[in-house]
């Protein structure tokens, strides 16, 4: 297996796993992070990027959305794998995927909004909410996080990987 193919792999995990459990789990950034680090020490990224390029980008798009999780706005699971994906990516391929991820990931929440008001369609305003979270009084209570950001970040990566580079 490649290692593009084995980037592609680990994103569309990542995606799987957030659409479904609605986070992001740290073996899988663990994961992510180690691939990226062996690709970068061997020379054999799946975008080719020096150190320098690939850092910048990890380091950035850890920073941008770090912010919005101060805010109180995104899961840590989201913030780290993105600065996971930076590493991968680099900067200027993270900005588009940044974008994209962006507009789906509003296009989910302005319909699962739409759905929740008007319910005609009740299976599919469920799977736009994720998993129900029934506490337990022992427990302590969750924020209900509907977009799987780390999500849509994985799909953009996967589209952009396949066929971003050529444009």
């Amino acid at each position: 297996m490649t290692l593009a193919a084995t980037f592609l792999l680990w994103l569309l995990v990542v995606a799987a796993y957030d659409f479904q459990q609605r986070r992001v789990p740290n073996w899988l950034v663990v994961a992510g992070a180690t691939l990226s680090v062996v690709a970068l020490a061997l020379g054999t990224g799946p975008l080719g990027l020096a150190w320098q390029a690939a850092f910048l980008g990890g380091a950035a798009a850890f920073g941008f959305l770090l912010l919005f999780y101060a805010a109180g706005l995104m899961g840590a699971g989201d913030v780290k794998f993105a600065g996971v994906l930076g590493l991968w990516v680099g900067l200027h391929a993270f900005i588009p995927i940044w974008v994209v991820a962006s507009l789906l990931a509003c296009a989910h929440a302005v319909l699962w909004r739409y759905l929740e008001r008007w319910p005609f369609l009740p299976r599919l305003t469920s799977m736009l909410a994720g998993p129900s979270r029934t506490s337990e009084s022992s427990a302590p209570p969750r924020r209900l996080r509907i977009i799987p950001y780390a999500a849509y970040l994985a799909l953009a990566a996967m589209v952009w990987t396949v066929w971003g580079r050529e444009s």
